[in-house]
């Protein structure tokens, strides 16, 4: 890639890297809607209406009537007052609304950069690709909230909100390596085999970490035992693990399991990010890669921090801000394994560089 290239993609990788910013911002806003049990406040979806929240204090009457209809309500919250409502309410329609407004976002620079031919033929399949994982990923959201209404359902099933947010991530990493691949020239990336392998070993594991820290939140499972280091004062608590009848029932709903799972992937990924570390650092020290050596080693200390503090203020009014920080710095994480990965992507060594030692 060329250095005009290079520059005349610009533009679009900045919007891109803005609609990545607002991403992240709508998976935070997904994960406060469901720590406060905001995700079944509104009971209706009105893509233009649902805009604005109810104006006047009748509309507000309404929307509670409509929520006092459904299980949540209920079994839960049957002690709400109509400003407890309003509180809910609140992050619902902002995570909604939020939405809304990536659409706008995405669509408009999509068009204005199409008319002025920023969009070569070779970013089309791409970007519809990008607009059709944005449109699965509201459908899916929209599904999560009707799984809810006119069922005996209290919250929403925590499967399905790893699903959505899995898809959020997926999203994410889409935007950011497409962003990566219409700016970065070739020249930047290492021949570096073994780091590369080691990277997909972490992307995978750290999916699957993200998955459990999504199984965490939805079933609320760091009020099971929020001790640390010990699994309130055992180390393996094999009695209380093991008690759904089957082993695919116990890692998904067994609130012990999950959080046991949880913590023993943290220390893994990060001892495997130590290791990766060490490799990179061992290559010419003007790649690019060479200087993003630490990057995930600072994130991947800060989460298992967050992820402690997260655990043991599980119990006071700490918890949201810890819990968000800790999945804010858990995207951070991914987001750095896949811009190391794809530093890592050269096919072979450079001529020049034959005679140096890799990794």
């Amino acid at each position: 890639m060329d250095s005009i290239s290079l520059k005349k993609n610009r533009p679009v990788a900045i919007w891109l890297l803005v609609g990545a910013g607002m991403i992240i911002i709508q998976v935070l806003l997904g994960g406060i809607t469901r720590l406060t049990g905001s995700g079944l406040s509104i009971t209706e979806w009105q893509p233009i209406l649902g805009t604005l929240p109810p104006m006047n204090e009748k509309a507000w009457q309404e929307a509670f009537e409509k929520y006092q209809q459904i299980a949540q309500f209920k079994y839960i919250n049957s002690h709400f007052t109509l400003s407890d409502f309003k509180s809910i309410y609140f992050w619902e329609w902002f995570h909604r609304d939020w939405g809304r407004l990536m659409g706008v976002v995405f669509i408009i620079p999509f068009v204005y950069f199409l008319v002025k031919k920023k969009i070569n033929r070779s970013m089309i399949h791409p970007m519809i690709i990008l607009f059709l994982l944005g449109g699965l990923q509201g459908i899916i959201g929209w599904v999560m909230v009707q799984s809810g209404i006119g069922t005996d359902l209290v919250y929403v099933s925590h499967i399905r909100l790893a699903v959505h947010f899995i898809a959020a991530l997926i999203l994410l990493c889409y935007v950011v390596w497409f962003a990566l691949k219409i700016t970065v020239p070739q020249n930047q990336l290492s021949y570096a085999p073994a780091a590369k392998s080691l990277n997909v070993w972490l992307l995978v594991l750290l999916t699957i970490q993200l998955i459990y820290g999504a199984f965490m939140a939805g079933t609320h499972a760091a009020l099971a035992a929020p001790t640390w280091p010990s699994i309130n004062g055992m180390w393996w608590p094999a009695d209380y693990m093991l008690t759904q009848g089957s082993f695919s029932a116990d890692i998904t709903h067994n609130l012990i399991s999950i959080q046991f799972i949880h913590r023993n992937l943290a220390y893994l990924i990060t001892i495997l990010v130590f290791w990766w570390t060490f490799k990179v650092s061992r290559l010419p020290q003007t790649s690019t890669l060479y200087k993003l050596r630490f990057m995930s080693l600072i994130l991947v200390i800060i989460q298992v921090t967050l992820g402690v503090l997260a655990l043991l203020n599980s119990v006071n009014d700490y918890k949201l801000l810890y819990s968000i920080l800790h999945q804010f710095v858990g995207i951070l994480l991914l987001l750095s394994l896949l811009i190391t990965y794809y530093f890592s992507l050269r096919s072979k060594i450079p001529v020049k560089a034959a005679a140096v030692a890799t990794i």
